[in-house]
């Protein structure tokens, strides 16, 4: 099997890009330190960061969602403990669940290029490589967003917020969650196309912390010049 070869590397000159590990966190706390982080790098007080982390379970509705697509009663989620936000990404209804890894790249996009297209496009095809470091082999789709494995299910999900050209929430990958929870959710309002993880598509279960380190030097190489 083929699998993409890396590309070089978009970023023109170097730009100082660090990487933090913020472990299992709340959703609201993370989203809170965001901000702030967000702020920081905006102002020059803090280098390009790429935020990695898992969240115990938590549903979140971005600016194009609606509750329509939050299938479990708000009763049946309360009793389960399961927080439902509607924050400013874009995108629809996701879910976030301990195994998947969260990324939030948060850069000065004015030192690469202000356009969201590509950076969104830049993003999956990050993914892609880090794939296809595990063997896997995901792809883009003309006209949706995120990373799919043989056009029919979604490995990553990607949703994102720019404010004064400084960039902030972005992508979801399933490694080792649980799938079945989403089907409390219309996951990214997508009704004809499944998801999936990579310890399904390897048949095992990946170390979190190797993908973690391959995220890691993969975004570095895109974004840290």
């Amino acid at each position: 099997m083929q699998f993409p070869m890396p590309r070089e590397a978009t970023t023109p000159r170097t730009v100082a890009f660090s990487v933090q590990d913020w472990g299992l966190i709340p959703y609201e706390q993370a989203w809170q330190q965001q901000r702030e982080l967000a702020e920081q790098v905006r102002r020059g007080e803090h280098p390009n960061t790429l935020v990695l982390c898992e969240h115990p379970t938590v549903i979140t509705i971005g600016r194009a969602g609606s509750w329509r697509n939050v299938l479990l009663p708000h009763e049946q989620l309360r009793q389960r403990g399961i927080p439902v936000f509607e924050v400013e990404r874009g995108g629809d209804v996701t879910l976030h669940n301990p195994g998947q890894l969260v990324g939030y790249p948060i850069l000065r996009l004015w030192e690469y290029r202000q356009d969201l297209h590509w950076f969104v496009r830049e993003i999956e095809q990050c993914i892609i490589e880090l794939l296809a470091r595990f063997g896997i082999r995901g792809e883009q789709l003309p006209g949706l967003t995120g990373v799919w494995i043989e056009g029919r299910r979604k490995i990553c999900a990607i949703g994102i917020h720019v404010r004064r050209w400084v960039s902030w929430h972005g992508f979801a990958l399933n490694v080792c969650n649980r799938l079945e929870e989403f089907g409390y959710i219309v996951p990214c309002g997508i009704t004809d196309r499944g998801v999936t993880s990579m310890e399904r598509e390897l048949g095992f279960a990946p170390s979190m912390q190797e993908v973690k380190a391959q995220c890691a030097e993969v975004f570095r190489a895109h974004f840290g010049g």
